[in-house]
């Protein structure tokens, strides 16, 4: 068996894997995250909308136990209740709002906000009890079991140091007045939600990284599968070979005529070929009868070997007049020089063989140098 065809998983998985897997709702997610950002939210409104809630409750309390005779003359419950519930809705609602940020908020951060139809298809798996034993006690289960005993130790060391540090200030609440010690309590409720929330981030700080490895570890590929996918998307070696066979083809037939006039084609020598005709007395200046690069060039080299064309290897020149002249006009005046010293060898190539000469240096001008992409040179 080749290497790399074992079945065994080695690969990461491609960016076409992870966006099918989101597609079908396995996303990264951390309830840990999830439940950090509520919390810390959570803590942030009890600090500073803490007392508008406060100064709510007072006003219903209040309300509630004080009357005058017009309540009893009048007695309407429905619009007692809704006056009194009123000033709870400002208050209650910024909390809402802001826990439901939170818990959107989570999904963001990892990349996995939006709705996908995939998460709520049906999966035979989820009703298999086998599966679902496997889950339990399987690593996800193992786990799961880990996580929820590390929330338990630190909530747990969290609450005991809080009611520790706090215990002389409990034993002494006797001797204050209830103002006082409403007070002492709602600042340490504050403090103690903050401090656990913190808790919760060291906890989603660690889950956050478990999950992404686990979830690549997922969706990991055997090199056959990464193989496969590129076939399908790039298109496989024998395809692309038809391909390119066709347009070959189709860019021979095109060219077949006007390659039959051809003086000299200039190549890249690959990715670009220009076929050049000059007719002296009928032709004032030399004339691109035709020009391409890939398939094309692959079809007109083809048709200088077929009609006897002499082909000579000048990048520059190939480029300077594929990128600047097309097909059926003349070349830019600028490129004369160059061309007419490479037609002059090709009319007298005989006797330059015959004398053992090679094909003639030439300078193209720097504003006619150009890259592959069509780029000037520097």
């Amino acid at each position: 068996m080749a290497e790399g065809d074992s079945g065994e998983k080695t690969e990461a998985p491609t960016a076409k894997r992870l966006r099918e897997s989101a597609e079908k709702g396995d996303v990264l997610q951390s309830k840990e995250l999830g439940s950090a950002l509520v919390m810390i939210v959570g803590a942030g409104w009890l600090a500073l909308g803490g007392p508008l809630l406060v100064q709510a409750l007072s006003e219903l309390l209040r309300g509630s136990l004080s009357f005058g005779r017009d309540a009893i003359d009048t007695f309407q419950p429905g619009q007692a209740v809704e006056a009194r519930l009123a000033g709870l809705a400002l208050p209650l609602g910024l909390l809402f709002l802001a826990t439901i940020a939170a818990a959107v908020g989570a999904p963001a951060l990892l990349g996995s906000f939006g709705f996908r139809w995939g998460a709520i298809a049906f999966k035979a798996d989820r009703i298999n009890p086998l599966a679902g034993l496997g889950r339990i006690f399987g690593t996800q289960g193992l786990v799961e079991l880990v996580k929820a005993i590390a929330k338990i130790a630190v909530m747990g060391a969290i609450g005991w140091w809080l009611l520790k540090s706090r215990l002389p200030m409990i034993t002494t609440m006797g001797r204050n007045d209830i103002v006082s010690n409403m007070a002492d309590v709602g600042h340490t409720f504050v403090f103690a939600v903050i401090v656990m929330a913190m808790g919760l981030v060291l906890i989603a700080g660690v889950d956050v990284p478990v999950q992404i490895f686990r979830r690549l570890s997922r969706l990991r590929m055997t090199k056959q599968e990464v193989k496969e996918e590129y076939k399908q998307t790039e298109g496989s070696p024998e395809l692309k070979g038809a391909v390119r066979r066709r347009q070959m083809e189709t860019a021979r037939r095109s060219a077949r005529a006007q390659m039959a006039d051809a003086s000299v084609v200039l190549t890249n020598p690959t990715h670009f070929a220009v076929a050049l005709r000059y007719r002296p007395g009928q032709d004032a200046a030399p004339v691109v009868v035709a020009r391409g690069r890939g398939a094309t060039a692959d079809a007109i080299r083809a048709l200088a070997e077929e009609f006897d064309v002499p082909m000579l290897r000048y990048p520059q020149l190939a480029r300077a007049i594929y990128f600047t002249t097309r097909a059926g006009q003349v070349i830019r005046e600028d490129l004369y020089v160059a061309v007419a010293t490479v037609l002059a060898f090709v009319f007298n190539i005989d006797r330059a063989m015959a004398e053992g000469r090679s094909q003639p240096e030439i300078d193209v001008p720097g504003e006619a140098r150009f890259d592959e992409n069509g780029r000037p040179e520097a």
